[in-house]
């Protein structure tokens, strides 16, 4: 039976039996939907258009307009991996495909089922262990490598002032599929077909199994050491820092997260990698992915709508634009730049300055999940929707993260270089100085007093507010700024 595989399920453990028949389809209106950053545009086609060629005559390669006009064209039964979304899964089991389970993720739905069944919260913590204990790994017997299972408070360190000296990533040389890629891309774009969000530039991640391969061996050799102490920190000069940037390579499919783990364990073993940037990275991969991917499909398809703090503004035009120069906070600027020179930024920026100043001005959070889907070369529903409604906004009220995620000027200014310089300063609330980000803090936390109350961990910040003497002022400042760009 012939195989269908999407565009984010091309690696080898996708096809365990070596000689199956296969089908890829690239479909342009999958392009058309909804703008995307262009160098997500040119990955995806870039990685498909590689697998298909590696196949050889084992793969109909169909270019089509959608993916009903490609089945329509295959002859004899079909067969298809677990989608990685709701809409995809719902459309193959429309169609009466067979769908095998997935293949790319450690856990199974029935793994994860298990795990919530026996649990009152459904805590990343408890996940984690789990997944060390199941697959064995960073274990000594029955305890934790190290006694510990979490090396997390170690993991937090600001940003050397020298910044990191480490290696940059590891870069692909763009090949012939490469350059047709980016001229059927520029002549869509010229004909109307589809439009983009971000700019153009060299592919920087990994398109083939065997770049991707490089691009983890050399992260391992050369960055993996350093990744630990400073994973949440920040520069300006220095979007990489020591992270592996491989989650584009990882969601689509080319690396297996087990053999990123293992990797991982026995550069630790062999003495060339602390416990603690072995233990920080293993738990990204087996602890968090697989945690956001499970949750994406444990939880209710009405997760991706909800608004537990009834955030209810649209997002602006500046930020869809990825208009930096409009942005006069260099942190929010810095990070938009880079979203649109490369659609990617570590976790942290995410986080902490994207969700953060979204959350603080009671951004709509289904359209933030779009925009993080469209904006960033790694965007994917399961991916985003968890960790934009969950994780970044709180919208679930609390499912997947036990507090809000938001933070003030102190916070950036603790853990990144850009709040010097700045026009703004984290020490000042009120006045043409005060810092968007720590009057946005206090400015949400006065919105959104009431739904937080009854919230343990927020109890401290409340009491803050409490006690603030300028709060209406502060208050009243956030209302006018509105939705300009700070």
């Amino acid at each position: 039976m012939r195989r269908w595989l999407f565009a984010d399920q091309l690696g080898p453990h996708y096809l365990p039996d070596t000689d199956q028949q296969v089908l890829l389809v690239e479909s342009t209106s999958v392009l058309r939907r909804r703008p995307v950053h262009r160098q997500k545009a040119h990955l995806v086609l870039s990685a498909l258009r590689h697998r298909a060629a590696e196949l050889g005559d084992r793969a109909l390669f169909l270019q089509t307009d959608t993916y009903a006009e490609a089945l329509d064209q295959v002859d004899g039964p079909l067969e298809v991996v677990q989608p990685t979304s709701r809409a995809a899964d719902g459309f193959v089991r429309g169609r009466g495909l067979t769908v095998v389970p997935d293949l790319g993720f450690a856990t199974r739905a029935e793994d994860f089922a298990a795990f919530a069944a026996g649990s009152k919260r459904l805590l990343l913590e408890d996940f984690y262990r789990g997944q060390r204990r199941r697959f064995d790994v960073l274990m000594d017997g029955v305890e934790p490598t190290g006694g510990r299972w979490n090396f997390d408070h170690d993991n937090r360190e600001p940003p050397p002032k020298e910044g990191l000296d480490v290696e940059g990533p590891w870069w692909p040389v763009e090949d012939a599929v490469d350059a047709q890629v980016r001229e059927d891309l520029d002549r869509w774009e010229a004909d109307g077909v589809v439009r983009f969000l971000g700019q153009d530039g060299p592919r920087w991640s990994a398109a083939t199994r065997e770049e991707a391969l490089q691009a983890f061996q050399h992260f391992v050799r050369t960055r993996l050491a350093a990744f630990g102490p400073h994973e949440d920190a920040m520069l300006a000069r220095d979007p990489w820092m020591a992270h592996s940037a491989l989650s584009p390579a990882q969601n689509l499919g080319l690396l297996h997260p087990l053999e990123l783990v293992r990797g991982a364990e026995d550069a630790y073993r062999a003495g060339g990698v602390p416990l603690a940037s072995a233990e920080g990275y293993i738990r990204q991969i087996l602890g968090w992915r697989e945690y956001i991917w499970s949750m994406y499909w444990h939880t209710p398809d009405d997760y991706r709508h909800r608004n537990s703090l009834q955030a209810r503004e649209p997002l602006p035009t500046w930020m869809w634009e990825l208009d930096a120069e409009a942005v006069e906070a260099r942190c929010l600027s810095s990070v938009l730049r880079d979203v649109r020179e490369r659609g990617w930024v570590h976790h942290i920026p995410r986080l902490m300055v994207l969700g953060n100043y979204a959350l603080q001005r009671g951004w709509d959070p289904e359209e933030l999940t779009r925009w993080f889907q469209q904006a960033f070369v790694d965007g994917y529903e399961w991916v985003m929707t968890p960790n934009v409604v969950g994780m970044s906004q709180h919208a679930d009220g609390g499912v997947l993260a036990t507090k809000p995620y938001a933070a003030g000027g102190a916070y950036l200014n603790r853990m990144s270089d850009y709040c010097r310089p700045c026009v703004y300063s984290p020490a000042v609330r009120v006045g043409e100085k005060a810092c968007p980000f720590t009057a946005g803090y206090w400015a949400f936390l006065d919105r959104n007093a009431d739904r937080l109350r009854g919230n343990y961990r927020m109890a401290q910040p409340l009491a803050g507010l409490a006690r603030l003497a300028d709060r209406e002022a502060v208050v009243d400042q956030e209302r006018r700024r509105g939705s300009a760009p700070p």
